[in-house]
């Protein structure tokens, strides 16, 4: 049955995605929704809610807020919150209501800004995707809104964009990822939105090249490349470390993540062992200029389930939540914890 859910818990959607993005900057972030969408994304699709504050508000949409369009009502709302709180920038994130009323956030967004003194950009997501469909449009809105200065390169500096609890997994791996790249290159790595706050993101031109460790970051990467001729690579620095400590020489290997870190997975055993068979699958973005010709994208639980029944793998990396879909499966399976597919943290 098409959405049936036996063995996975519900993905995050596109609005969770965006206050990811958003959520270190010091901003007000308006979720603009009555109240349910809010309560999802702080009590479970933001680990970092239990452990750092971050200015996050339901717009309490009533129902006659929304049938009639009472646009002013979350104006004043917001104003009064800016004039309460120490904030650098306002978000106003859309859900499945303002999607279906049909709110023009350009309008919202020149209304608001006339009412207070701080910047204000819109995310127009609709709650029916997924959170990375929300992510990379709240990356490009952040560079659009704030990286607007063209600074001089500093050698050494990277911008690291894709890196959320969502993609990584784990709330000290942007911290890993910066200690790698000085340890083995000697870059300055700057994770926007994980320990890099608004400062650094107005000066993303001054990078000399932005890595890109998840599909929802390229777009954004490809905007500042066109912009202001910052050069970008695709990558995963600490990927080796997932790497299980066996001969994958000849077997046929699935990994099943989001796309980056998957993709870098994959190239890690191919520099180490001859003749491995690599399937890359997710239940994500598949960028096409990032995908092989043997990758497949999952939606239904019976894709997983029907994949690895037919493939004959000697070993699959995915999130141990999906062991139990298959358990007849009698070959290796390395466990890769999936923030956005378990909500298990590493």
């Amino acid at each position: 049955m098409k959405g049936l859910r036996k063995y996975l818990t519900p993905f995050a959607p596109d609005q969770s995605g965006a206050v990811s993005v958003l959520y270190e900057l010091g901003g007000i972030l308006v979720i603009c929704d009555a109240g349910g969408c809010t309560g999802n994304i702080c009590g479970f699709d933001e680990p970092r809610w239990f452990t750092h504050k971050s200015a996050v508000f339901s717009a309490g949409l009533r129902d006659m807020d929304a049938i009639l369009g009472r646009d002013d009502r979350l104006v004043a709302k917001l104003a009064d919150a800016a004039e309460k709180l120490e904030a650098s920038f306002a978000a106003i994130i859309g859900t499945p209501v303002p999607a279906v009323i049909g709110t023009d956030y350009r309008a919202l967004e020149r209304m608001s800004e006339k009412k207070m003194d701080l910047t204000v950009l819109t995310v127009d997501t609709d709650g029916m995707e997924l959170y990375d469909a929300g992510e990379e449009k709240a990356y490009l809105a952040l560079f659009q809104t704030f990286a607007k200065e063209k600074l001089p390169v500093v050698k050494g500096r990277v911008g690291v964009i894709g890196a959320t609890p969502q993609d990584l997994s784990d709330l000290k791996e942007a911290d890993r990822i910066r200690d790698r790249l000085q340890e083995t290159c000697g870059y300055q790595a700057v994770c926007y939105g994980m320990g890099a706050g608004l400062a650094e993101v107005k000066k993303a031109s001054s990078a000399e090249k932005n890595l890109v460790v998840s599909p929802a970051a390229l777009a954004a990467a490809k905007y500042l490349e066109s912009t202001y001729g910052t050069p970008y690579e695709i990558g995963y620095p600490t990927a080796e470390d997932q790497v299980a400590k066996l001969d994958h020489s000849g077997k046929r290997i699935l990994i099943v993540h989001q796309q980056v870190l998957a993709n870098a997975i994959r190239n890690e055993i191919q520099a180490q062992w001859d003749h491995a068979e690599i399937t890359v699958a997710s239940w994500f973005t598949l960028k096409k200029e990032l995908k092989q010709g043997q990758d497949v994208a999952l939606k239904e639980e019976e894709d997983y389930i029907e994949l690895v029944r037919g493939g004959a793998w000697d070993v699959i990396y995915a999130d141990a939540c999906m062991q139990k879909m298959v358990p007849e499966y009698s070959g290796t399976f390395i466990d890769v914890p999936h923030f956005a597919v378990s909500g298990r943290m590493r």
